[in-house]
């Protein structure tokens, strides 16, 4: 199984939806925002007034690598939303795996981040209120993560109709390039199934 990358502004999902797939693959998730936090004890917005955004954006390029070499046997992985940043991280992303963009308007996501109580954790990127800097940040990001993604997923759709989608789309590749991939995978429905039960998800933090 290769591995599988989640893009994608913040409130989109793919935490969420993240562990959802990975359940459903019975592979590992990982995420690198809590793989920096863990690492560094340190807050973003701790990270960000000591190294500035330069230095947390170094930290994500780091995480992406150090995650992805941690999962030979695949893994899916949800990267921050500023990820697709810098150019080496959207080609390393496109060539080690599969890159899924989750993609929702700006109406989804501004409810998701306002009742986020984490939120206030994370530093403003352009210091305005959470609507105008969403609609900013998203129309900046938005050709980096299209030109990232193989698939995109609507992500205003509940979590477990998100993996339905990105499981759909793994079944359309081929054995020889996706070994285990959601066609291959025994058990994949079963654990779809599962994923979707009620009490599987919690509030959607990413």
């Amino acid at each position: 199984m290769t591995l599988i990358f989640l893009v994608g502004p913040r409130a989109c999902g793919k935490t969420t939806v993240g562990r959802a797939l990975a359940q459903c693959l019975n592979l590992p998730f990982a995420d690198t925002d809590h793989y920096i936090l863990e690492q560094t004890e340190s807050s973003v917005a701790q990270i960000v007034a000591a190294e500035g955004w330069p230095g947390f954006r170094q930290r994500e390029s780091t995480a992406l690598r150090t995650l992805a070499s941690s999962y030979p046997q695949g893994a899916v992985i949800a990267t921050g939303g500023g990820m697709v940043l810098d150019a080496q991280n959207r080609a390393f992303m496109r060539g080690q795996g599969h890159v899924f963009y989750l993609s929702a308007p700006v109406e989804t996501l501004v409810p998701r981040l306002s009742n986020n109580p984490l939120a206030a954790q994370r530093p403003s990127l352009t210091g305005g209120g959470i609507a105008d800097e969403i609609q900013q940040v998203l129309e900046e990001r938005l050709p980096l993560y299209q030109q990232t993604a193989h698939w995109h997923l609507d992500a205003s759709l509940p979590p477990h109709r998100v993996c339905a989608q990105a499981m759909d789309a793994l079944r359309t590749v081929p054995a020889s390039t996706a070994e285990a991939a959601a066609g291959e995978n025994a058990g994949a429905d079963a654990r779809l199934a599962d994923a979707n039960s009620p009490g599987k998800h919690g509030p959607d933090n990413d």
